[in-house]
């Protein structure tokens, strides 16, 4: 029974990317000093357009982590990509944290630095651009790109009025050549 929980464990393992962002030691004051506990950034991602960052503190850093992939894999959202790049250029902004991403061509690679970077590898985009405005805040930027990345809107679902327009004029030209 034991064996069956270990293999489901790494099964789950396996099948997310887990990116630590960044670990903090956070401090409270009591009456005889400051109590410390470490917060953990996570990133996850399966690389095929899934992705979910959490946010957790613990007693000690381990399981800080722990608890912040738990809570990553809770709100876990799927990403419209397009050919291993964004559909569309996105900007977004949480707080103070301004993030601007950018489709490319392929071969161009993820030219992103730092928390945009982390989120854009394990979400599966393998060309992209980024660029951060504002705040360096690694939690409202990882936030700001999530918020970024769930506005793309797939390739299908464009509306463009191009096409609508030229098909109307085939239809009028036929029209008046009978």
């Amino acid at each position: 029974m034991n064996e069956k929980n270990v293999s489901k464990d790494l099964q789950e393992e396996k099948q997310f990317d887990e990116r630590v962002v960044h670990i903090d030691r956070v401090a409270r004051v009591v009456k005889g000093g400051r109590r410390f506990r470490f917060r953990a950034l996570v990133v996850i991602g399966d690389r095929k357009g899934k992705v979910g960052i959490g946010i957790a503190k613990g007693a000690d850093v381990t399981a800080a982590i722990s608890k912040a992939v738990e809570d990553a894999k809770k709100h876990l959202i799927t990403i419209n990509l397009y050919k291993g790049t964004l559909p569309h250029e996105a900007t977004a902004k949480v707080s103070g944290a301004n993030i601007l991403i950018l489709p490319a061509a392929p071969g161009t690679g993820l030219i992103a630095g730092g928390v945009v970077r982390m989120v854009l590898e394990v979400t599966g985009v393998s060309n992209a651009l980024s660029k951060s405005f504002g705040s360096t805040n690694k939690i409202n930027c990882a936030y700001a790109t999530l918020r970024a990345l769930e506005s793309l809107q797939s390739a299908k679902d464009w509306h463009t009025t191009k096409l609508q327009a030229s098909s109307k004029e085939k239809a009028k030209e036929k029209v008046v050549a009978k």
